[in-house]
Parts: C-alpha cells; structure tokens; sequence
C-alpha cells in the first residue's frame, strides 16, 4: 500500500503533499502565538508542541469543536497536522487556542514571509533527488494505475485460481461479507487514541470478540494489541521448544534473548517424552516455559500434550502454545483445558483475516488469569486489567484494530457451527492424505493411521535414487496452476499440505491429481525416460515465453510442459511470470521490482 501510494502520488505529489502539510503546521504556529499561547519547536515539519494560555479553555473549546489533541504532563499540548487538513479546520483550531485571527489573516499577514524561519529554508531541508525509479515517474492518471495494477495482480496466483496448500498458513477463504465492515469509517478512520467515549461501539466490539475468543480457547483473558506473537521474560532463562514446533517459536525466544533447548520428536512424530524428561532435569533451575505448537506441524495431535503441560508445570514453567494451528481445534478442544498457559492467536489464519505478502497481521495473546497482570498495558489509553504489565509491544492500544471486525463478523456468522471449520478441515486434510498414500510417502500419521488438519509427503527417496526434490514438485505445480504446499519445513525434502475448509472436494481432487502425475513423471526420470538434469520437473515453472519460443530443447512435449492434466486448459490457464532460478543466489543478492 505504501508503495503504491508513492507510484501514484510520484515525488513531486508527494512534495506538494507534505508542503500541505507543513504550511498548515505554520499558519497554525503563527496563529497560536498570536494570542497568548507559546509555541516551542523551533523547527517543525506537521506536530506542534503548545503551552496554551489556559489548559482548561483549550480542552472546553476543542470538545466545543469536536477535535481530539494530545494532552501532555506540564499543560502542553501537540498538535498534528497532515495534507487532509482543510481552511475550516485550521480555523477551528485557531479557536480552540484562543486566537482570533483566521487563516486568511495569517496568510494575509504574513503574506510572502509565512515560511520565513521555517525548516525549509536551513540545511535541514532534503536537497537531494528521490524516487527516481520509472515505476514513481509513470502512473498518475487512473487509467494508468489500474493498468499497473492489474498487471502485477496477473502475476499473483491467488484464492480466485485456486487453493493454496500451504502446511501451517491456513490460507482460507476469507469471505466477502467478513471484509466489508473494515471499509466503514466508523471501524477505518478512527484514530488508536481517541478516548473510549468516542468509540463505545469499538468497545464493545473488543469486549465480545474477547469473551468469544476466550470461550474458544479456554483462556481467561486476551489482549489484542500485538500485530504478530512475541514473548517477554525478565532475564534470559531456558525455553524449551519441540522439534515438530513452529518455526518461528525458535525466531521468537531467540528476540526474548532465551536460551533455547531442543527437544527431539519420536519416530511416530510425537514429543519424545524421556528427552523432554532429561531437558527439564537438566534445566530445572532454569526453566522458564515450553513452546509448543498444537497440532504440531507434523500434523498430529500428540497424545501426550496433557502430560507434556503436566511435566514442565511440576518443574516450575510455563506452557506457550502456538496457536498457528487452531483452525484444527476450534469447538473441538480448548488450549486452556488440557495445560497451556498463553497462546498467540493467528487471527489471520484461523480467524479469517487475510494475509500473505506483508500482512495485516492480528497475534492477540490469550492467557490464564495468573498471567493476565503481566499483559502488554499503554501508555496514552487506559487498559483495565494488566497491574505488572512489563510495556507495550505495539504503538496503538489495541493492535491493528482496524481489521477486528473481520474476526468479529466471522465468529458471529458461524456461531455455534465454528466447530464444523475445524471438523471440516481435519477431514479434507486426511481424504487427500489417504488418496495420495498410494503414491507417496505420509510422512507421519497417529496410532489410527491419522492425521489433524494437515499432512506431511516426503520426497527424501526420490532425491537419492533420480535427483528429483521436494522443490522440483513445488516449482512444477505452478504449471498445473497451484501454489506450493510449505517446503521443506520441518522435515527437510518434504511437502507440507493444509487445505483448510474451504475447498470442495472437486479441487481437492485436482490437486491430487496434479501430484499424482508428478509422481508419474518422477517414475519416469527413475526410468529413465526423461533426464535426470533435462525433465518436466527440472525445468519447472514453464513460462508462456518459453513455451512459446522459437526454440525447444527439451525431451518432452510443450503440451506436457503447459497443459500437464486436463484440467487446465487454454482459457483459463495461469501462467507462471518467471522460470526456475539460482534460489540462493536470488537470496543473496535481492532485486526489488515493481
């Protein structure tokens, strides 16, 4: 959105934006010290910091007009301004600080010597050039951008293609009706520190979505205001973390400076109990918590999860639970009751909140009433609850709020019917895993011959025996117009699939299909029928430009390059926009293109 904001506006917009802005800012400088107020930035780009007159007049006239300041200790106030500010604000404003001049009489005034003094005429102001990319120099007419637009939205493979599998994202359908109340400008266009009985609406609505999400969870208190999961300990203290956890409960402990003891999974996929026994004995004194993830990314519920909880609660820890796979227990089982402590939330996942590319992300935390204390409070709006609050972890007070109704209307909409998400979704998970089982290797299932919401295929035996890898299938779905399941995580050389409950059983059988022939062409680079460095797989993703090139080289047809299955066809074919590449020296010497 940023960046496609500055495409639009290019530099000289957004100049002419930010001299807006700043010319406000200096009209209304001069106007409060016109009156007995006093003005104390000396240089200023939009924000003022003002010692009214009279602190109490100030805050008596701007409710008068209805406009929220910053009050600050010492009876100072900020004031804010930015390019939407309109004449009739400023005057306004002007009021609320006792002034009588308008902004025609500053203007008026001061006439060609308004900005004298300002930044703008020291070293501070920016002299060299910036944006000078095509891409900020091209598209200012509507026509124009929507163009733009539509050509980088013809290379993203999407929901309206297809499913997109990948193990552990939960990429579900996020529904129109879910997404229409963020496009309100009683949800959009409030500011995060307006005073709660500006928003009684909002209020209400956190009230409800926590008591909603507690009764889910089994948790006794949530606190919306991370954007994504983090965790806080006084001093760096021992965390265990499962190797079937997810991968960034590691990336998480590491931040709180922990130290991070491994714990080995069994040959079933399960926690090793006698090394989780060992780990707990060695850092007894040390333990802070566990991390776990529930269903772990090997796609099990591990039947020992009570007594993993019961274990690290004897030695004095915590239980963490990730709660990145939640869409497999919703009305189901509750993280709450069978030992957890805290968990993250992945509103964005389980909840229905899109994401991908960036964001939005939504990681309420959910905890035990013995944590509730200790949750994130703030410094400007008043939180009830935590007392030992160790801070903030996020600007605003409740988070990326903005997109909480997305959540909200979801929960609401499926009621009581919520459990059937997560029955639907272990279900769709385990017909594809029995359909495939006949060509692949399910990598682990439970003593039922099971999975939860999601299955792992493993590639290991194909790599030794023709060279052919997990990535070389990932990278040939992409023909069949699929997006990749998750790669190589946690078991290297695999394939993690999560079709959540959103996909009917047609598509669930295409993408079967598509990974059934891949198997097929993997038999025949085993057989020797394509080779092993010059095959369909190798040489996956195949470009329209390829395809379509004057020159063919390869021992296959472009029929079986581009059109693999019968199921994609001609006119509704997706075409990859770029071939295979180096991957790891894509990695080491990024490009960013628009």
């Amino acid at each position: 959105m940023t960046a496609l904001y500055g495409a639009w506006h290019g530099p000289e917009g957004l100049r002419e934006l930010a001299s807006v802005a700043h010319n406000a800012a200096t009209i209304l400088s001069h106007g409060v010290e016109l009156s007995d107020n006093k003005q104390h930035n000396e240089y200023f780009f939009d924000t003022l910091l003002i010692t009214p007159a009279s602190i109490a007049d100030v805050r008596a006239r701007a409710a008068e007009k209805e406009i929220n300041l910053q009050y600050l200790p010492n009876n100072k106030v900020t004031v804010s301004l930015d390019e939407t500010v309109t004449e009739n604000d400023l005057n306004d404003l002007l009021h609320v600080f006792g002034s009588s001049a308008s902004v025609a009489d500053i203007v008026e005034r001061y006439s060609g010597d308004l900005l004298e003094g300002s930044f703008v005429n020291t070293g501070l102001h920016r002299t060299s050039p910036y944006l000078q990319h095509a891409v900020f120099n091209s598209h200012h007419s509507e026509a124009g951008m929507v163009r733009f637009l539509k050509k980088l939205e013809n290379k993203d493979l999407s929901l309206v293609h297809s499913m997109i599998p990948l193990g552990s994202c939960t990429m579900k359908l996020n529904g129109t009706s879910t997404l229409l109340p963020v496009t309100m400008p009683g949800f959009s266009s409030i500011h995060p520190f307006v005073p709660k009985d500006q928003v009684e609406g909002y209020m209400e609505m956190f009230t409800e979505l926590e008591r909603q999400l507690c009764d889910v969870t089994g948790y006794d208190n949530i606190s919306f205001q991370p954007n994504s999961y983090n965790i806080r300990f006084l001093s760096a203290q021992v965390c265990l973390i499962p190797d079937s956890a997810h991968g960034t409960n590691f990336a998480s402990a590491q931040m709180a400076s922990m130290k991070i003891q491994s714990v080995k999974i069994n040959k079933k996929g399960g926690i090793d109990l006698e090394n989780l026994e060992s780990s707990i004995e060695k850092y007894r004194d040390q333990l802070a918590a566990i991390m776990v993830t529930y269903p772990s990314t090997n796609g099990l519920f591990d039947k020992d999860i009570r007594k993993v909880c019961d274990m690290v609660h004897e030695a004095g820890g915590q239980v963490y639970l990730d709660g990145a796979n939640m869409n497999a227990q919703v009305g189901i089982c509750r993280p709450g009751d069978y030992g957890s402590d805290v968990s993250h939330l992945n509103l964005h996942k389980t909840f229905c909140i899109p994401h991908g590319g960036g964001g939005p992300g939504m990681g309420p935390i959910g905890v035990k009433a013995h944590l509730a204390p200790f949750l994130p409070d703030h410094p400007i709006v008043d939180i009830e609850g935590p007392t030992r609050s160790c801070g903030p972890v996020s600007s605003a007070p409740y988070g990326s709020s903005s997109i909480l109704p997305i959540s909200y209307t979801y929960i609401k909409m499926a009621g009581d019917d919520i459990k059937q998400c997560s029955e639907v979704a272990i279900l769709n998970a385990n017909y594809m895993a029995k359909v495939l089982e006949p060509h692949y290797k399910v990598l682990f299932t439970n003593e039922n011959g099971y999975n939860a919401h999601e299955f792992i295929i493993d590639f290991s035996e194909y790599k030794a025996k023709c060279g052919v890898e997990a990535v070389d299938a990932a990278k040939r779905l992409q023909d069949f117009g699929f997006h990749a399941p998750t790669v190589s995580y946690p078991v290297t050389n695999t394939l993690m699939i999560e079709p959540t409950e959103s996909e009917d059983k047609a598509e669930l059988d295409r993408f079967c299909e598509a990974l059934i022939t891949i198997r097929q062409e993997i038999q025949e680079v085993m057989d020797g029928k394509q080779p092993k460095d010059n095959n369909t797989l190798k040489n996956a993703p195949h470009t329209q430009a390829v395809i379509t090139s004057s020159e063919w080289n390869y021992p296959y047809s472009r029929e079986q390059a581009a059109y693999p299955a019968t199921f994609v066809k001609p006119e509704s074919k997706f075409w990859p926009s770029v071939g295979r590449i180096n991957e790891v020296y894509g990695d080491q010497n990024l490009v960013c293109k628009l």
